[in-house]
């Protein structure tokens, strides 16, 4: 007897993604950003394929709620380079939180998400907003689920 494997194709997960909202308030940070992660790349899905983008796409509202533990607030830091001499950059937490609270839940979800063609298709599909208002309200109707409750 031969099996054959079975891969879904990108017409079956287009078909099949859906719109998730998420809260962050109150949330851990790092524990929050793997469950969405987990999401995003689709591992979650039965049909799962990892060289496909499978994955639904997800609306975060109240990302300046969110939590770190300890001193990771003071203590974290988030090196970037410009590519030039001399260009390094080194923020904390509480800086980066300050100037934008979304990006904080952004770098730390791009941190899991794969670093090829693939991680730039996925990441297209994550909305982050730093309030619990957000401009896709009018054209998609959301139900709020509970991190929780997924995993």
């Amino acid at each position: 007897m031969f099996f054959k494997t079975l891969s879904a194709n990108q017409t079956i997960l287009n078909k099949n993604k859906k719109w998730l909202l998420f809260d962050a308030e109150n949330q851990i940070l790092g524990r929050f950003c793997s469950i969405i992660a987990k999401i995003l790349i689709g591992k979650n899905q039965i049909f799962f394929t990892p060289n496909l983008n499978c994955g639904n796409k997800i609306i975060i509202i109240n990302a300046s709620k969110i939590i770190l533990t300890g001193k990771k607030f003071k203590d974290k830091k988030y090196i970037s380079h410009s590519g030039f001499p001399g260009g390094k950059k080194i923020s904390t937490a509480i800086e980066l939180f300050k100037k934008n609270p979304c990006l904080l839940i952004y770098k730390s979800i791009l941190g899991m998400l794969p670093k090829t063609s693939l991680g730039s298709k996925i990441k297209k599909n994550l909305y982050i907003f730093s309030t619990a208002n957000h401009n896709l309200k009018k054209t998609i109707k959301l139900n709020l689920l509970n991190i929780n409750d997924i995993y």
